[in-house]
């Protein structure tokens, strides 16, 4: 067995890796107060977003599923990967040299094990992905360049998207990655080779068009591959990468590597149809364009845009660009399924002459790609129109059948006031005019599904206003400690009257306070030896949003600290009260005037504390 990662190597690692960067290839990231950054959640699918990062501190956390941590704990959990695998993989992608300790025998650790396996079949893929986009450019691969050319892409749009070309012999790149290194179990195991009933192998793409399938980050997953060959034995005119452990056909979209960053900053995805028209989109200026990689755009797939747009307000958009005919309407009606998943408006963009991306550019060029989506119009309105089918909108009973086909479709839509409007528009489309039948006719059809009993709101500690002060204090005691290290470890033990806290606080003094320390070596002191029960909310409460801008911060933090403790002063005088009045002054007058003295004290404090507190933000 391999040595352990040293500690001054993990530390190194976690201090070179923008927390930031590494969780914004998979989140759009938004600023949400102070130093800190707000998404949707990576890992439980919600509508509004509860994950956030605390850059200055290096560590996430989602108060909607309770996960959080640093940057090794983000990859552990995004990639499915064990610590070990995960500090390598940020090691080399924060170009930190890794050294590994002697095992406890005392004996060297002797060579690296091999590293684990979801790193391996990245690095066979990588190796595959530049192997092929070097055979596109040889003597046999012409038919595979000329397919390109015909469709409007010259050499450079083929690098730029990586696009290859598989051999026909078979067995090429198979001895070509056995030569790199790779192994023939990590071949079949990343979906590159297949074996026969002998066990030989054999290159699982021939004589095909290749692009590489990337997921956010850039790494290869899988490939897509187009056949070129009439004599091609697989008759199939694309072929996919079969299920591996890297790639999942259902949570793939390709192009997205390079439409991540232009589609939050646009708040807009568009997903078109094919490999082609992903090329031919982003060639002609809409670099927002991803596709799905042979199956329809599901619900992974709308959990996967609704990270990468920031799916939080109405003001994002989904396009979705399908053919005119029968199959481009069958695919308009499973993305529908999905459409209420998002906040961001949906939209169809459909060319009239039935072309694709890809054609279209080819026949109109540019700048019909462009006008084909600022033509979209919205999802609900598509789906609607297209139920009317080949009804006779002439006659009466036509337009009741179509009012019976479409009045569900509405009815299904969860905003009442949005409802409302499309009925309206429904009775314009199927030409009633009688505005307030067709409505009543949709508020009939929304009534006809089983009505879900309303299930009571839990309570939590977010309705108890005393919880959240202490919550509030701790947060600042672990993210601005400069402004109140002093006032939190003068804090007495019994200040915090939630359980969790009060161990929290306990944990703080037992490290050696807060006092002079930065908010990062607070963090990492108490978390070093805070028992496990308390370890999520230490990070729920590092990237915790203070209601403060920077100039209020210190205030707010005095106040906030200050708080707790004259809440804990009441607690102080409220006791000294009941004392006191437990006493007869004429039987034990020296007990008396030792509990008056006691109140007065406390009051006191109580009176300064309550003016610190009053001199900060609420």
């Amino acid at each position: 067995m391999a040595g352990r990662i040293r500690d001054e190597d993990v530390a190194a690692v976690k201090e070179r890796t923008r927390i930031d960067e590494l969780v914004g290839d998979h989140v759009a990231l938004r600023r949400a107060g102070s130093g800190s950054l707000k998404g949707l959640c990576p890992f439980h699918d919600e509508k509004t977003p509860s994950f956030q990062v605390r850059p200055q501190l290096g560590v996430w956390h989602c108060f909607g599923c309770d996960e959080g941590g640093d940057a090794i704990a983000f990859v552990m959990r995004i990639d499915h990967l064990g610590f070990t695998d995960a500090v390598e993989r940020l090691a080399a992608r924060a170009g930190v040299q890794l050294r590994y300790e002697e095992t406890p025998g005392g004996r060297p650790a002797g060579p690296r094990a091999p590293i684990g396996q979801r790193q391996r079949l990245v690095e066979a893929n990588a190796a595959a992905s530049a192997w092929y986009a070097q055979q596109l450019m040889g003597t046999e691969a012409a038919p595979a360049r000329t397919l390109l050319a015909e469709r409007g892409f010259d050499r450079a749009a083929a690098v730029h998207f990586g696009v290859g070309y598989a051999p026909r012999a078979g067995e090429e790149l198979v001895r070509h990655l056995r030569g790199r290194g790779f192994t023939d179990d990590e071949l079949v195991t990343a979906g590159l080779a297949g074996r026969n009933q002998s066990g030989r192998l054999y290159d699982r793409f021939r004589g095909r068009l290749l692009w590489p399938i990337r997921d956010v980050t850039g790494d290869t997953l899988g490939f897509g591959a187009r056949r070129l060959y009439d004599d091609d034995r697989i008759e199939a005119k694309y072929l996919n990468t079969p299920e591996t452990p890297l790639y999942k056909k259902s949570t793939v979209l390709y192009g997205v590597d390079l439409a991540k960053r232009d589609i939050a900053r646009e708040r807009r995805l568009v997903v078109v149809e094919g490999y082609t028209d992903v090329m031919a989109a982003h060639l002609a200026g809409v670099t927002t364009a991803v596709a799905t990689c042979g199956t329809a755009f599901g619900d992974d797939h709308a959990r996967l845009a609704r990270r990468l747009i920031g799916d939080v307000t109405a003001t994002g958009e989904v396009v979705f660009t399908f053919d005119g005919d029968a199959a481009g309407q069958k695919a308009a009606m499973r993305a529908f399924a999905s459409d209420q998943q998002f906040v961001a408006r949906t939209f169809v963009a459909v060319e009239p002459s039935g072309k694709d991306p890809c054609d279209l550019r080819q026949s109109e060029g540019d700048a019909a790609v462009r006008a084909l989506v600022e033509r979209r119009i919205p999802m609900f309105e598509f789906v609607i129109r297209s139920t009317f089918g080949d009804v006779d909108l002439d006659t009466e009973e036509g337009r009741l059948r179509g009012l019976d086909a479409a009045a569900p479709i509405v009815a299904a839509i969860k905003d009442r006031e949005l409802r409302h409007r499309y009925a309206v528009s429904l009775d314009r489309w199927l030409g009633f005019l009688d505005e307030r039948f067709v409505v009543q006719r949709v508020a009939r059809a929304a009534r006809g599904g089983p009505a879900e009993a309303p299930r009571p709101a839990a309570r939590s500690d977010a309705d108890d206003p005393v919880a959240m002060t202490e919550r509030f204090a701790l947060a600042c005691a672990l993210q601005v400690p400069d402004h109140v290290g002093a006032l939190v470890d003068a804090l007495g033990e019994e200040a915090f009257t939630v359980p969790a806290h009060r161990v929290v606080h306990e944990t703080l003094l037992a490290v050696g306070g807060a006092t002079g320390r930065t908010g990062a070596e607070v963090l990492e002191a108490v978390r070093s030896v805070a028992p496990s029960t308390v370890q999520p909310l230490l990070t729920r409460l590092a990237v915790m949003d203070l209601p403060a801008g920077e100039k209020e911060l210190p205030r707010f933090a005095t106040s906030a600290v200050a708080k707790v403790a004259e809440i804990e002063a009441n607690r102080v005088v409220m006791d000294a009260l009941r004392r006191l009045n437990r006493l007869d002054r004429a039987h034990d007058a020296e007990a008396y005037e030792q509990a008056q003295k006691e109140l007065l004290e406390a009051q006191a404090r109580q009176r300064s504390l309550r003016e610190r507190a009053l001199g900060g933000v609420p």
